[in-house]
Protein backbone atom coordinates (compact mmCIF):
# COMPACT_ATOMS: atom_id res chain seq x y z
CA UNK A 1 0.00 0.00 0.00
CA UNK A 2 2.87 2.36 0.79
CA UNK A 3 4.25 1.92 -2.73
CA UNK A 4 0.87 2.77 -4.26
CA UNK A 5 0.66 5.97 -2.21
CA UNK A 6 4.14 7.04 -3.27
CA UNK A 7 3.29 6.28 -6.90
CA UNK A 8 0.08 8.32 -6.59
CA UNK A 9 1.94 11.17 -4.88
CA UNK A 10 4.57 11.41 -7.60
CA UNK A 11 1.98 11.14 -10.38
CA UNK A 12 -0.36 13.78 -8.96
CA UNK A 13 2.42 16.21 -8.06
CA UNK A 14 4.02 15.81 -11.50
CA UNK A 15 0.73 16.47 -13.27
CA UNK A 16 0.13 19.45 -10.99
CA UNK A 17 3.54 20.94 -11.77
CA UNK A 18 2.91 20.46 -15.48
CA UNK A 19 -0.44 22.28 -15.16
CA UNK A 20 1.30 25.13 -13.37
CA UNK A 21 4.11 25.47 -15.89
CA UNK A 22 2.48 24.63 -19.25
CA UNK A 23 -1.31 24.43 -18.80
CA UNK A 24 -2.06 24.85 -22.52
CA UNK A 25 0.15 21.88 -23.45
CA UNK A 26 -1.33 19.67 -20.73
CA UNK A 27 -4.82 20.55 -21.94
CA UNK A 28 -3.88 19.65 -25.51
CA UNK A 29 -2.29 16.34 -24.46
CA UNK A 30 -5.09 15.30 -22.07
CA UNK A 31 -8.17 16.78 -23.70
CA UNK A 32 -7.15 17.30 -27.31
CA UNK A 33 -7.68 21.06 -27.07
CA UNK A 34 -5.28 23.80 -26.06
CA UNK A 35 -6.48 25.68 -22.98
CA UNK A 36 -7.01 29.40 -23.49
CA UNK A 37 -8.55 32.37 -21.71
CA UNK A 38 -10.02 31.76 -18.27
CA UNK A 39 -9.16 28.06 -18.52
CA UNK A 40 -5.48 28.90 -17.88
CA UNK A 41 -5.90 30.26 -14.31
CA UNK A 42 -8.44 27.52 -13.53
CA UNK A 43 -5.94 24.90 -14.73
CA UNK A 44 -3.21 26.47 -12.60
CA UNK A 45 -5.42 26.34 -9.48
CA UNK A 46 -6.09 22.69 -10.32
CA UNK A 47 -2.33 22.21 -10.66
CA UNK A 48 -1.78 23.72 -7.22
CA UNK A 49 -4.44 21.36 -5.85
CA UNK A 50 -2.73 18.36 -7.45
CA UNK A 51 0.63 19.32 -5.98
CA UNK A 52 -1.05 19.55 -2.56
CA UNK A 53 -2.75 16.19 -3.12
CA UNK A 54 0.57 14.68 -4.10
CA UNK A 55 2.12 15.96 -0.88
CA UNK A 56 -0.83 14.70 1.14
CA UNK A 57 -0.43 11.22 -0.39
CA UNK A 58 3.25 11.15 0.54
CA UNK A 59 3.63 9.05 3.69
CA UNK A 60 3.28 11.09 6.87
CA UNK A 61 2.59 14.55 5.41
CA UNK A 62 -1.16 15.17 4.83
CA UNK A 63 -1.09 18.45 6.76
CA UNK A 64 1.88 19.66 4.74
CA UNK A 65 -0.09 18.98 1.56
CA UNK A 66 -3.04 21.05 2.72
CA UNK A 67 -0.75 23.81 3.95
CA UNK A 68 1.08 23.87 0.61
CA UNK A 69 -2.20 24.04 -1.30
CA UNK A 70 -3.68 26.77 0.87
CA UNK A 71 -0.57 28.96 0.87
CA UNK A 72 0.08 28.55 -2.86
CA UNK A 73 -3.52 29.19 -3.89
CA UNK A 74 -3.57 32.27 -1.63
CA UNK A 75 -0.52 33.67 -3.42
CA UNK A 76 -1.80 32.79 -6.89
CA UNK A 77 -5.29 34.23 -6.34
CA UNK A 78 -3.81 37.39 -4.84
CA UNK A 79 -1.49 37.64 -7.85
CA UNK A 80 -4.50 37.41 -10.17
CA UNK A 81 -6.24 40.13 -8.18
CA UNK A 82 -3.28 42.49 -8.11
CA UNK A 83 -2.55 42.12 -11.81
CA UNK A 84 -6.23 42.53 -12.64
CA UNK A 85 -6.08 39.69 -15.15
CA UNK A 86 -8.93 37.70 -13.62
CA UNK A 87 -11.13 39.13 -10.91
CA UNK A 88 -14.63 38.40 -9.73
CA UNK A 89 -16.67 39.39 -6.68
CA UNK A 90 -15.49 36.39 -4.65
CA UNK A 91 -11.79 36.61 -5.49
CA UNK A 92 -10.71 38.70 -2.49
CA UNK A 93 -12.98 36.87 -0.01
CA UNK A 94 -11.38 33.63 -1.25
CA UNK A 95 -7.91 35.12 -0.71
CA UNK A 96 -8.84 36.15 2.85
CA UNK A 97 -10.36 32.73 3.56
CA UNK A 98 -7.18 31.01 2.38
CA UNK A 99 -5.01 33.38 4.44
CA UNK A 100 -7.02 32.37 7.50
CA UNK A 101 -6.86 28.67 6.60
CA UNK A 102 -3.10 28.90 6.03
CA UNK A 103 -2.61 30.59 9.40
CA UNK A 104 -4.73 27.94 11.14
CA UNK A 105 -2.74 25.14 9.50
CA UNK A 106 0.54 26.75 10.55
CA UNK A 107 -0.56 27.27 14.14
CA UNK A 108 -2.50 24.00 14.42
Amino acid sequence: MKGAMIFAAVGEASTGLALLIVPALVGRLLLGEELTGIAIPVARVAGIALVGLGMACWPGTPRAGMLTYSAAVTLYLAYLGFTGSSTGPLLWPAVVLHIILTALLIWG
